[in-house]
């Protein structure tokens, strides 16, 4: 891939005005256009991130994969020269490190990688900044990933790049919860390049998670994620 490869930055953003500026802010320059998807939120994370420069659009029908197939709808509308050659995934939460986008980058320009997952696992993360359920569904999906597709993957983490070309070729459609697993499930079972990087997490800087945060989130989550490596794998 030529090395001055275009980047597109997708954020799902809800509730998140205490977080998202300081998100934006630590993009790096090298990323052309950072695209916040607003997905319903009732405080003002969308004024805040069109104040800081991304471009806002809305997602009213909550759900994180929801927000997502919705950044990746307006990447499609635009023309074809406009479209990028990588999309990032980034939280709007603060608990990546933003700055680290060159680090998932990397391995797409250097090493023509097809995708790359920022790595909470194997990176530097601060204590308490993932659940006890987070981390066991994280090892526990990873181990089906690898026992069925021979992937080795360690975490499900939300920060990630991948190839435009590729993305689109996956076809996403989850809604919700099984957003992250289902690309990763997708990307193994087409065979395409995948790896991953160590990443740097922290505490989320305010707000309350939408998965972890609450035992109900917690258990819908790890029960999507299974059923969606189950449903990939016997399609």
């Amino acid at each position: 891939m030529e090395k001055q490869a275009t980047i597109k930055v997708i954020i799902p953003a809800l509730n998140e005005e205490k977080a998202v500026g300081q998100v934006i802010a630590h993009i790096p320059s090298m990323v052309e256009e950072i695209i916040v998807v607003d997905n319903g939120s009732t405080d003002r994370t969308a004024e805040v991130a069109r104040a800081a420069g991304a471009t806002v659009v809305s997602q009213p029908n909550r759900g994180y994969g929801y927000a997502c197939l919705k950044g990746i709808a307006y990447v499609k509308s635009l023309p074809i020269e406009q479209q990028p050659a990588i999309i990032v995934f980034l939280d709007a939460d603060y608990s990546d490190y933003p700055e680290e986008l060159p680090l998932l980058v990397a391995p797409i320009v250097e090493e023509d990688m097809d995708l790359v997952i920022g790595s909470r696992a194997t990176g530097d993360r601060e204590q308490g900044a993932m659940t006890p359920p987070q981390l066991f569904g994280n090892w526990l999906s990873s181990r089906l990933l690898h026992i069925i597709y021979g992937v080795n993957f360690t975490d499900l983490g939300p920060f990630r790049a991948i190839k435009w070309a590729k993305l689109v070729e996956l076809e996403m459609e989850d809604t919700n919860f099984g957003w992250t697993v289902e690309m990763q499930a997708k990307a193994a079972k087409k065979q395409m390049k995948c790896t991953e990087v160590p990443v740097t997490y922290r505490r989320r800087v305010a707000g309350k998670s939408k998965v972890s945060g609450t035992i109900k989130g917690t258990i819908l989550a790890g029960h999507k994620i299974l059923w969606t490596i189950f449903k990939i794998w016997m399609k």
